[in-house]
């Protein structure tokens, strides 16, 4: 069982009218997190690199954007930044889904714009609740 898993119960029908994007070089990360957020009746996206995920985020102004730290051509610093530096995407949630997870790491996340810092592997009460826009 993942860790968390009993604490939060699926809907499997019902879906939000909010989108949630997720960007991850790994498709398999990627596909995995997406999944788990549909079960719990989220609209959700992938994007599977930085400069995807940016276009994604432009062309669908998601609600919350799960973003990967450490991806190739464009990072996640680099995404957030764009992200943060347009006014059209001006309130979306950005939560770095990253294995960086070491103090220092945490300070860079903040300074690059993020809203939230979550370690792979992601708590699943933690993730689906970050969705949901819960503190």
């Amino acid at each position: 069982m993942l860790p968390g898993a009993g604490k939060v119960q699926p809907k499997m029908s019902k879906r939000s009218s909010k989108t949630v994007l997720v960007v991850d070089d790994n498709a398999d990360a990627a596909d995995m997190t997406a999944q788990l957020l549909q079960m719990y009746g989220l609209d959700v996206q992938v994007a599977y690199g930085g400069p995807e995920g940016l276009a994604a985020a432009r062309a669908n102004h998601p609600y919350v954007i799960f973003l990967d730290i450490g991806m190739p051509v464009m990072d996640g610093y680099q995404v957030a930044q764009a992200i943060r530096a347009d006014q059209t995407l001006r309130g979306v949630k950005l939560v770095a889904l990253t294995a960086w997870g070491d103090e220092m790491s945490r300070k860079k996340v903040h300074a690059a714009g993020f809203d939230v810092h979550l370690t792979k592997p992601a708590n699943i009460v933690e993730l689906v609740e970050t969705a949901q826009g819960k503190p």
